[in-house]
């Protein structure tokens, strides 16, 4: 039988998907179903003073109009509205009361017997406000920005290191509002039961969250609801958080008792969903050799007036670099819009941006390469703590990824390189992620004829959990992976946390393990109770399952079918669920690395930036799926192209309104973007972070690309550009 885990195993959901059978929650059917369309607010503070439906409910087929002062009963309190990852604050209630706190804001939902109804019925909802004074624009703000509390500790005397620094170097790096664009519109379907219980389908990251969330919000028991979510077009930390949708059909399917369906637009996506703009300072000061004095890293973020959102922009540098002085610092500026959410690797796809940019501006004052120069401040401990890794691979990624690239052949001046009428540009960074993971329980129910079914809450957001969990399932009970079937997703099922962080594989693959191992234990109890049985006496840790049955480790000959043992047991199933959790390890530090090298060529006249090729080696210790994975990287580098040279949510800040809420105006990567892409999976044993060896991939695909891009750019160029995205006027200017 084949081993499954480290190979490039299909997609065990791939057929279901291609061929239309796999559903998301805006698809699934229910009878006598009904459609609502969300009025957004058209101001970004004040409040409702007069909301008029008259008009709206004489359209045929509208069935009612929800507001807040006629919706059914939501919970008062801050604490029933908290999800399992909401920040500090007071989270946002839709259709609670008349106050408007970012424009596109929920106010009303229309319910009418078709959507087309619905939405015409929407342009209808008169509404007068009473607006008050707003703040939108961080840069305006920004001296009004207020630390928030952090981990990191300065080390030494950053500032006193830094201004006596033979090499110093100290910029902003400007990262803007970037959206969420998954391919999947954020929708719910809530189903209204014949007992008055609801089923809601959801696109989500957590069931089990989103379950929560609404018992506590609508004061259910929790047998009244069940969240359900088998499959998820993209959500990459869209999802990690209930979404406002699922409010709004909960809402009108107790108020009809009727099923209810939500599908937001893709303009409407934008009033939430999103990576907050940033101001990133860096300061390096260095010897002239380039080993660092100092590192200093401050990052002044948006959040909205109620909620203070912040993820770990700074303190990167402290795994990656060795400097004996360090301060870092994490500001917010409370504005007038929504909460920003988590966007894929959120802190680090910012903040080590800036700091790897800053570390290319510091190899040309140094007249270093920019790899050299990341060799002399190498660091093997994580000076945050002083713990050493449970594994680091990074030399070896710097070596690898630079001999594929092709390193060893760059000009290293600007402008140095060139083909035809087009200037060619090298640049490389490096990436750093954390290696998380969460405790998970799974149930795996074992039949006679050699069947088996894995089932978790946890989530498939499209990266690949069902395939996971089938090939670490295959063979932990010794069989083919087509005798696998796994459900997922399902707020009934064994507990899982959200999926996001890159903590889902390594978390789901442990649990699945030591399910695996209660069923083995009962095999073996069954095995070795038969007659001249060849396990009799035999302990649990010498055994495994292996080609349909139960052997001796030592001597796979010695073996007992799992039919034989069932039916001599006269059993027909074996159920075990089990709950793993990992061990507290305050030893070592845990991350994942990489070095993204990039190459573009930039139309001299013209300024067009084509990202040519993409060289991103990574060590994540084993890789579970060597196809899945290399995908996930893939994608990581996708959306790093768009980071450096796409994306940007602009915002009319006279109105508090985005401009571009659209995939015409808000630009992403298309197929004509994206050239050649290298992935290399540098080998990492990691007898520390856990049984397997397993980290997680899912964000470290897209730190460091966006950096990498932007020191090609200056080194085709000659022009440093600190303003993102990367776009052809600021090229030529």
């Amino acid at each position: 039988m084949n081993a499954y885990i480290g190979t490039p195993t299909s997609r065990v959901d791939g057929r279901a998907k291609v061929t239309g059978a796999a559903k998301y929650a805006g698809e699934f059917p229910a009878g006598g179903l009904v459609h609502g369309f969300v009025v957004e607010a058209t101001i970004p503070c004040g409040r409702i003073a007069t909301i008029d439906a008259s008009e709206t409910l004489k359209v045929k087929g509208v069935l009612d109009v929800l507001t807040h002062a006629n919706r059914p009963p939501l919970a008062d309190k801050d604490e029933a509205w908290k999800d399992e990852v909401a920040p500090e604050g007071s989270p946002f209630r839709p259709l609670y009361d008349d106050k408007i706190k970012f424009n596109g804001q929920p106010i009303a939902l229309v319910i009418a017997e078709d959507w087309e109804s619905a939405k015409f019925a929407a342009t209808l909802v008169r509404v007068e406000y009473e607006q008050q004074g707003f703040a939108t624009d961080l840069e305006g703000e920004r001296s009004k920005a207020a630390e928030k509390d952090r981990p990191h500790k300065p080390r030494g005397d950053a500032a006193a290191a830094l201004a006596r620094a033979d090499v110093r170097h100290e910029a902003d790096y400007v990262i803007p509002t970037e959206h969420h664009n998954p391919m999947e519109l954020y929708a719910t379907t809530a189903i209204w039961e014949s007992d008055g219980k609801l089923t809601i389908y959801d696109k989500t990251q957590g069931v089990q969250n989103v379950h929560k969330f609404l018992c506590t919000v609508f004061d259910k028991k929790p047998d009244d609801i069940r969240v359900v979510s088998p499959y998820v077009g993209g959500a990459f930390g869209s999802g990690l958080r209930p979404q406002y949708q699922v409010v709004l059909a909960t809402l009108g399917a107790l108020a009809l008792k009727r099923s209810v369906r939500v599908v937001l637009t893709r303009q409407q996506m934008y009033g939430l969903g999103y990576r907050p703009m940033t101001i990133e300072r860096v300061g390096l000061g260095a010897k002239s050799d380039g080993t660092l004095d100092a590192v200093t890293h401050e990052a002044i973020a948006v959040t909205s007036r109620y909620e203070d959102f912040a993820r770990n922009d700074t303190g990167w540098a402290e795994q990656l670099y060795s400097s004996p002085n360090s301060r870092f610092s994490h500001k917010l500026v409370h504005l007038d819009v929504s909460t920003p959410c988590d966007m894929r690797a959120p802190g680090a796809a910012s903040g080590v941006c800036a700091l790897e940019c800053a570390m290319d501006e510091l190899s040309v004052a140094l007249k270093l390469d920019p790899i050299e120069l990341r060799l002399k401040c190498y660091s093997d401990r994580d000076q945050s703590e002083n713990l050493p890794y449970t594994s680091k691979q990074l030399h070896e990624c710097y070596a690898r990824g630079a001999e594929a690239f092709g390193w060893s052949r760059r000009s290293p001046a600007p402008r140095s390189m060139r083909d035809g009428k087009e200037l060619v540009g090298w640049g490389m960074a490096t990436g750093v992620w954390e290696a998380l993971q969460m405790p998970v329980a799974v149930r795996i129910v074992l039949t006679s004829n050699g069947h088996a079914e894995v089932s978790c809450a946890a989530s498939d957001i499209g990266t690949g959990t069902y395939t996971i969990v089938a090939q670490v399932a295959a063979d932990a009970l010794g069989l083919p992976i087509e005798n696998i079937s796994v459900r997922l997703a399902d707020s009934t099922l064994p507990q899982a946390p959200v999926e996001g962080g890159s903590w889902m594989a390594a978390s789901s693959a442990h649990a699945v393990l030591a399910a695996a191992e209660e069923v083995r234990k009962e095999l073996l109890g069954l095995a070795g109770k038969m007659p001249g049985s060849p396990l009799a006496g035999a302990e649990l840790a010498d055994t495994a399952l292996i080609d349909g049955s139960i052997a001796r480790a030592d001597d796979n000959s010695r073996a007992v079918t799992i039919a034989d043992a069932m039916r001599h047991g006269g059993v027909e199933r074996i159920e075990k669920e089990k709950l793993n959790q990992f061990a507290e390890d305050k030893k070592h530090a845990r991350n994942t690395h990489s070095a993204v090298f990039a190459e573009v060529r930039v139309d001299e006249e013209l300024g067009i930036i084509r990202v040519t090729r993409i060289v991103s080696a990574v060590a994540a210790g084993r890789i579970l799926n060597t196809k899945t994975g290399r995908s996930q990287i893939m994608g990581g580098v996708v959306w790093g192209i768009g980071m450096a040279l796409h994306e940007e949510t602009v915002m009319d800040h006279r109105f508090g309104r985005i401009m571009n809420a659209n995939i015409a105006e808000y630009h992403i990567p298309v197929n004509a973007d994206v050239h050649d892409i290298d992935v290399i999976f540098v080998d990492e044993a990691d007898a520390h972070i856990n049984k397997l060896g397993v980290k997680g991939l899912g964000e470290i695909g897209i730190v460091g690309v966006p950096a990498s891009i932007a020191n090609a750019v200056y080194h085709a160029t000659g022009k440093r550009i600190r303003r993102f995205p990367i776009t052809l006027d600021k090229v030529l200017d």
